[in-house]
C-alpha cells in the first residue's frame, strides 16, 4: 500500500513537492447527483425557476470551483487549468440530475482534486438555487470516475 503524500516522515502536513515530476498532460473525470422532489425536477427543466437557467449557472459555478480548488484545500498546488468542462445528465425516472466533469492541465500533479470540486460546487449551486422550493434535496455519489497522465498513468473505477 502507498504511504499518505501529505505527510512528511515526522507525521507533519506538508505540500508534496512535484519540482522533479515531468509536465505532462493530465485529465481527471468525476462525477456525482443530486435527485430532489419530480416538482423541483419539472421546474429545473422547463427552466421555469425564478431564479433562472440552474443548470447554466451551476455549469459556471463548477468552472470557476474548479479554478480555486486550490483556495479551498489547503495542500493542493494552484494549477494552470487548460479546460475543465461540466455536463449534466437528467433522468425523470428518479428525479435527479448527474454531473460529469472533465478537468485537464499540463503540468507535474494531477486534476483530480479540481474535477471532485467543480462537481461538488456545481451541485451545491442547484441545492442552493432549488432550496426555496425543495430543502429535502440529496448529494451523493461523487466519485472520482478516471484520470490520465503522469508517472502513475491511468486509472479508472471499476463498477
Amino acid at each position: 500500500m502507498n504511504k499518505l503524500t501529505h505527510f512528511d516522515d515526522s507525521g507533519q502536513a506538508h505540500m508534496v513537492n512535484v519540482g522533479d515530476k515531468a509536465a505532462t498532460h493530465r485529465v481527471a473525470i468525476a462525477s456525482g447527483k443530486i435527485s430532489m422532489l419530480p416538482e423541483t425536477f419539472k421546474m429545473v427543466g422547463a427552466g421555469a425557476h425564478k431564479k433562472g437557467d440552474v443548470l447554466g449557472i451551476a455549469r459556471i459555478a463548477g468552472i470557476q470551483a474548479s479554478k480555486k480548488t486550490a483556495d479551498l484545500i489547503p495542500l493542493c498546488h494552484p494549477l494552470a487549468l487548460t479546460h475543465v468542462s461540466v455536463e449534466f445528465e437528467t433522468n425523470s425516472t428518479d428525479s435527479s440530475i448527474n454531473c460529469k466533469v472533465r478537468a485537464e492541465t499540463t503540468g507535474p500533479t494531477g486534476v483530480e482534486m479540481e474535477a471532485l470540486t467543480a462537481v461538488q460546487v456545481a451541485l451545491l449551486t442547484i441545492y442552493d438555487m432549488c432550496k426555496a422550493v425543495d430543502r429535502g434535496m440529496v448529494m451523493g455519489g461523487i466519485k472520482l470516475l478516471e484520470k490520465s497522465g503522469g508517472k502513475s498513468g491511468g486509472w479508472n473505477i471499476k463498477e
